[in-house]
């Protein structure tokens, strides 16, 4: 059974920092792009930060130089560094696992989703 359980969000003020993560188990983890998505009150859900199986990364403009995804073979873990957050990143953010691309259609496993909070 296909499992992605997301951890460690919460309420942070502007500036401060959160560590995500994502514990994934019942699929060959090491073959799927991993990834972390973002949907605000009332828009879609959009890639935050995404990594492929063989460590490549990728980042929407809006957070690269401030978050940073990684990914444990052995733990079947992907962690997702937030730092200098900011009032905007605020949303229910998601793992998701998928062998085909980022696009969420082409997402082949979702995770429950986490609220990050981040106050002005």
């Amino acid at each position: 059974q296909v499992q992605l359980v997301e951890s460690g969000g919460g309420l942070v003020q502007a500036g401060g920092s959160l560590r995500l993560s994502c514990a994934a188990s019942g699929f060959p983890f090491h073959l799927y792009r991993m990834g972390w998505y973002r949907q605000a009150p009332g828009k879609q859900r959009d890639l935050v930060a995404g990594i492929s199986s063989s460590a490549a990364t990728t980042y929407a403009d809006s957070v690269k130089g401030r978050f940073t995804i990684s990914r444990d073979s052995v733990k079947s873990l992907v962690p997702l560094q937030m730092n200098s957050l900011k009032p905007e990143d605020t949303g229910v953010y998601y793992c998701a696992a998928s062998l085909r691309g980022y696009r969420p259609d082409l997402v082949d496993a979702w995770g429950q989703g986490i609220l990050v909070t981040v106050s002005s």
